[in-house]
């Protein structure tokens, strides 16, 4: 489907891109550039790759951000900071990677007249705390300035905007993907997903910040990447944004570590710990528009791929 392209991938070295790579890594050449702050790359196979070039920057370098992305064809930029609890310790460079990060990689990208794609990464928290089934036309909502989870959504919304003019000023061949809770092999950092697999591989004690009852829909990996390839290879995307996630896999945060624990057959306790910021209570996707203009829905349902993502946590080596 995309073959003998050079894709640059800022964020190259972090869970959602590793899987990307590996999909497209044999039919084509990829350079990833990524600061490495969080790392699925370097201890797997892709590492050493012939068809991959590792470049360690910044993407608040400009300079040696255009300098890298010479020779693309497409670019995914999927670099971010990442996870809520990093979020609300770092909310100044939580702002500056989003706005001034997008802006460098647009301005590269319009530099080097990238003509396959440009994907840009932005957030399902556009929708703020209460999302059910929104469309990609919703309005977008974000909780009170000051608040410091919000600030990812604010600068994740606004880079969203800045794209899109991208697209209707310079012609760049935009599209805007809004990930909605993807979990799987080789994800890092603080997801409940993660924790909760983590947790109960070991019988051990599963916390839930709040009473539980925050509802999410789960969509795995290996679906978000096929998806993420319709966005890159159809040209019904170029102009549009995408809900990526699973209306299927729906379930609250309390039953979701009940059926960890149940797949898992855990013996792990689950226990209660109050909120430590503003949290989202519902949070749904519409996926209609990915069905009707790229012919994409996810499929993998929330035990299989439990399941699965437990397998690799228990493998001595992430691959």
């Amino acid at each position: 489907m995309i073959k003998d392209k050079h894709i640059f991938i800022t964020g190259g070295a972090g869970f959602i891109a590793n899987r990307l790579i590996r999909q497209l890594v044999n039919d084509n050449f990829i350079t990833v550039f990524d600061n490495f702050y969080r790392d699925t790359l370097s201890s797997t196979d892709l590492n050493q790759h012939p068809n991959v070039n590792v470049i360690r920057g910044s993407v608040l370098e400009y300079e040696h951000l255009e300098a890298s992305m010479e020779g693309a064809d497409i670019v995914v930029h999927a670099a971010a900071i990442a996870g809520i609890d990093t979020v609300i310790k770092s909310p100044t460079n939580t702002m500056k990677i989003n706005i001034i990060g997008t802006t460098n990689a647009l301005e590269a990208a319009v530099k080097h007249k990238i003509k396959d794609r440009f994907v840009n990464f932005s957030t399902s928290e556009v929708f703020g705390r209460m999302s059910f089934k929104s469309t990609e036309d919703s309005t977008t909502h974000v909780g009170s300035a000051g608040e410091a989870r919000w600030t990812y959504a604010v600068s994740k919304l606004a880079a969203e905007h800045l794209a899109h003019a991208y697209h209707k000023e310079m012609g760049l061949p935009i599209v805007t993907v809004r990930p909605f809770n993807v979990y799987g092999e080789g994800q890092t950092g603080e997801g409940a997903m993660q924790i909760f697999i983590k947790k109960a591989i070991n019988d051990e004690d599963i916390y839930i910040y709040g009473d539980g009852s925050q509802i999410r829909s789960w969509c795995y990996v290996n679906d978000f990447i096929d998806g993420l390839i319709h966005c890159i290879h159809n040209p019904n995307a170029i102009g549009e944004s995408f809900n990526i996630g699973n209306a299927k896999s729906v379930i609250t945060t309390f039953g979701l570590a009940q059926t960890v624990c149940r797949v898992l057959n855990s013996s792990s306790k689950i226990l209660f710990k109050p909120p430590l910021s503003a949290d989202i209570e519902l949070r749904i996707p519409s996926v209609e528009k990915a069905d009707k203009l790229l012919g994409f829905r996810a499929e993998t349902m929330l035990d299989e791929g439990i399941l699965r993502t437990a397998e690799w946590m228990k493998k001595p080596i992430a691959v």
